[in-house]
């Protein structure tokens, strides 16, 4: 990796480039450079959600994923390095199943809502997605691991099960959402 920021007000960004990790200057309007962005901000969303009372296991998990999120940037900014392991995405997929099996069967769908933890899990969750959009996109123009993609998948994914699971943490329930013809009261 390139030497690490001593100055961070640089100037070298006003003619519309940013630097990456191995050196080399793109504009910042690049696939790389927003993949990179939106993962950012993903991190920066869990440090909002770090900020809500949580349960023990869920804070740790999270801080872990912020983390292996900052890999996950380092190794989009570098482009061939890899830094995000095979093991990562394996984490998330224990702490998926682990989560999950303490939640009733989804009969329904529900609505991004419920606890403000709750609600603002769903939305690291749609950030998750964009950054996982944002990496299919660079992968179509350039080579990037599969790790980083799996592991966004596999992120949006626990966020949507953690949501639930902090619906649940003082007696709560998810939010469900019902059809026009539902809440009018007809059938089918």
């Amino acid at each position: 990796m390139a030497n690490r920021l001593t100055q961070i007000a640089t100037r070298t960004g006003d003619d519309g480039t940013t630097g990456l990790g191995d050196g080399t200057r793109t504009r910042k309007d690049a696939l790389r450079v927003a993949a990179m962005g939106d993962v950012d901000e993903l991190n920066s969303s869990l440090g909002v959600l770090l900020c809500e009372a949580l349960p023990d296991d869920v804070r740790q998990l999270l801080v872990e994923v912020q983390h292996e999120l900052f890999n996950l940037g380092g190794e989009l900014s570098i482009p061939g390095f890899v830094l995000l392991k095979d093991d990562a995405v394996a984490a998330l997929d224990a702490a998926l199943e682990r989560h999950n099996a303490t939640l009733p069967r989804l009969q329904e769908f529900i609505l991004p809502a419920g606890s403000r933890a709750a609600a603002l899990a769903h939305v690291s969750r749609t950030i998750a997605r964009r950054a996982e959009r944002a990496v299919v996109a660079l992968a179509a123009a350039e080579p990037v691991n599969a790790a980083p993609r799996q592991y966004l998948n596999r992120l949006s994914d626990l966020l949507f099960v953690l949501a639930r699971v902090l619906n649940r943490m003082d007696g709560g329930d998810d939010v469900y959402w019902r059809s026009e013809k539902l809440r009018r009261g007809e059938a089918g």
